[in-house]
């Protein structure tokens, strides 16, 4: 039997587009939200340097840091994201088939994806409210949406399931923060204990 994580709602997906404003997305992170730290466009030093600088912003403000990629780059990783190792796994899925096979890998969450068109992916078809739940139906795991995300897109998903979502746009100043909308419907709590039960071969709720 897993442990229980605190397996946080709303996420923050990190790429060197951002520039330097990934640290005013950082600071708008809800306490207890995560991060999905990506940056393969930069050198392995380039990259261990930000991820600690990341670290001690995230540490300040009660984030959780997953690692993209294969190489390990400091302490302050409270896990992985597209593989198997030791601390909180999530996997990413475009598909039913990518779902399950992430689930057989033993993820703890899934990012599925592109749900809403996206800037990041131009010209991705995108999933939609209907593909979605048809994609994630049954599936043990939290899900976790992503592409096209932000507090109005995430309200429409209501209903499907979806644990909680991630983006890169709605934490940016260029986009409206979710907590500044001016929408008075309650956002979840960012960060929350989940089970991992015992979960079938194939994904499937038993």
């Amino acid at each position: 039997m897993r442990p229980r994580h605190p397996l946080p709602r709303l996420w923050l997906m990190t790429d060197e587009r951002m520039g330097d404003s990934l640290w005013g997305a950082l600071e708008r992170l809800p306490r207890g939200s995560g991060v999905v730290f990506r940056h393969y466009g930069l050198s392995p030093a380039e990259r261990r340097a930000l991820f600690a600088r990341v670290v001690k912003v995230a540490r300040r403000r009660g984030l959780v840091v997953i690692r993209a990629g294969a190489e390990r780059l400091g302490r302050g990783e409270a896990g992985v994201h597209a593989q198997r190792a030791p601390g909180l796994c999530t996997f990413p899925a475009h598909s039913r088939r990518e779902a399950i096979r992430a689930i057989r890998a033993g993820a703890d969450a899934l990012f599925v994806s592109p749900v809403f068109a996206t800037r990041s992916h131009p010209g991705a078809r995108a999933l939609g409210r209907a593909r979605l739940g048809l994609l994630i139906r049954g599936l043990r795991v939290p899900v976790i949406a992503l592409g096209g995300m932000d507090k109005r897109q995430a309200r429409s998903l209501r209903g499907l399931g979806v644990y909680g979502w991630a983006a890169i746009d709605a934490w940016t100043s260029t986009h409206r923060h979710p907590r500044e909308s001016g929408d008075p419907s309650p956002t979840p709590p960012a960060n929350a204990p989940v089970h991992f039960a015992a979960r079938s071969g194939d994904g499937q709720v038993r």
